[in-house]
Protein backbone atom coordinates (compact mmCIF):
# COMPACT_ATOMS: atom_id res chain seq x y z
CA UNK A 1 0.00 0.00 0.00
CA UNK A 2 1.38 3.19 -0.77
CA UNK A 3 2.34 6.02 1.82
CA UNK A 4 -0.82 8.00 0.33
CA UNK A 5 -3.28 5.55 0.37
CA UNK A 6 -2.22 5.46 4.32
CA UNK A 7 -2.29 8.81 4.86
CA UNK A 8 -5.76 8.98 3.94
CA UNK A 9 -6.81 5.96 5.51
CA UNK A 10 -5.76 8.58 8.09
CA UNK A 11 -5.01 5.98 11.36
CA UNK A 12 -3.24 8.21 14.18
CA UNK A 13 0.36 6.45 13.14
CA UNK A 14 0.23 8.11 10.12
CA UNK A 15 -1.35 11.55 10.97
CA UNK A 16 0.96 12.08 13.56
CA UNK A 17 3.74 11.22 10.94
CA UNK A 18 2.87 13.59 8.67
CA UNK A 19 2.17 16.38 11.04
CA UNK A 20 5.58 15.31 12.86
CA UNK A 21 6.85 16.10 8.79
CA UNK A 22 5.43 19.54 9.28
CA UNK A 23 6.19 20.76 12.31
CA UNK A 24 9.93 19.72 11.81
CA UNK A 25 9.67 21.57 8.70
CA UNK A 26 10.51 18.65 6.07
CA UNK A 27 7.30 18.92 4.37
CA UNK A 28 4.93 22.13 4.18
CA UNK A 29 1.11 21.85 4.48
CA UNK A 30 0.98 22.51 0.52
CA UNK A 31 3.10 20.05 -0.13
CA UNK A 32 1.31 17.49 1.83
CA UNK A 33 -2.16 18.30 0.36
CA UNK A 34 -0.77 18.10 -3.18
CA UNK A 35 1.09 14.79 -2.53
CA UNK A 36 -1.60 13.24 -0.34
CA UNK A 37 -4.75 14.35 -2.18
CA UNK A 38 -5.64 16.40 0.83
CA UNK A 39 -7.21 19.15 1.26
CA UNK A 40 -5.28 22.35 3.57
CA UNK A 41 -7.81 22.59 5.90
CA UNK A 42 -7.76 18.89 6.97
CA UNK A 43 -3.84 18.85 8.14
CA UNK A 44 -3.70 22.11 9.33
CA UNK A 45 -7.05 20.48 11.88
CA UNK A 46 -4.66 17.18 12.14
CA UNK A 47 -1.90 20.25 13.38
CA UNK A 48 -4.31 21.84 15.52
CA UNK A 49 -5.22 18.54 17.52
CA UNK A 50 -1.55 17.46 17.91
CA UNK A 51 -0.77 20.68 19.31
CA UNK A 52 -3.34 20.85 21.92
CA UNK A 53 -2.59 16.96 22.71
CA UNK A 54 1.07 18.24 23.07
CA UNK A 55 -0.07 20.70 25.09
CA UNK A 56 -2.54 18.73 27.24
CA UNK A 57 0.14 16.21 27.54
CA UNK A 58 3.03 18.58 28.68
CA UNK A 59 0.45 19.92 31.92
CA UNK A 60 1.06 19.16 35.33
CA UNK A 61 -2.61 17.66 35.82
CA UNK A 62 -3.62 16.33 32.20
CA UNK A 63 -6.89 16.79 31.34
CA UNK A 64 -8.27 13.40 30.15
CA UNK A 65 -9.64 13.08 26.65
CA UNK A 66 -13.17 12.73 27.79
CA UNK A 67 -12.68 16.08 29.82
CA UNK A 68 -11.55 17.60 26.62
CA UNK A 69 -13.95 16.36 24.43
CA UNK A 70 -16.66 17.76 26.96
CA UNK A 71 -15.19 21.16 27.04
CA UNK A 72 -15.14 21.70 23.85
CA UNK A 73 -18.81 20.07 23.08
CA UNK A 74 -19.40 22.69 26.32
CA UNK A 75 -18.20 25.69 23.84
CA UNK A 76 -19.71 24.80 20.43
CA UNK A 77 -23.30 24.24 22.26
CA UNK A 78 -22.80 27.37 23.49
CA UNK A 79 -21.43 28.90 19.89
CA UNK A 80 -24.36 27.18 18.64
CA UNK A 81 -27.29 28.49 21.31
CA UNK A 82 -25.59 32.12 20.09
CA UNK A 83 -26.19 31.50 16.78
CA UNK A 84 -29.85 30.17 16.86
CA UNK A 85 -30.49 33.63 19.57
CA UNK A 86 -28.90 35.92 16.76
CA UNK A 87 -31.44 34.35 13.85
CA UNK A 88 -34.49 34.00 15.83
CA UNK A 89 -33.97 37.64 16.95
CA UNK A 90 -33.19 38.42 12.96
CA UNK A 91 -36.19 36.91 11.95
CA UNK A 92 -38.61 38.68 15.12
CA UNK A 93 -37.24 41.93 13.45
CA UNK A 94 -38.08 40.97 9.71
CA UNK A 95 -41.52 40.34 11.07
CA UNK A 96 -41.99 43.62 13.01
CA UNK A 97 -40.67 45.71 10.25
CA UNK A 98 -42.80 43.82 7.86
CA UNK A 99 -40.05 42.69 5.40
CA UNK A 100 -40.63 39.46 3.63
CA UNK A 101 -38.42 36.45 4.32
CA UNK A 102 -35.92 35.99 1.53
Amino acid sequence: MAMEDEIKRGTAKRKSALVMEILQEKTTVAEASRSYDLPPSEIETWIDEAKRGMENALRANPLDIRELYEKQIKRLQEAYGEAMLELRARKKLQSLLGEDEK
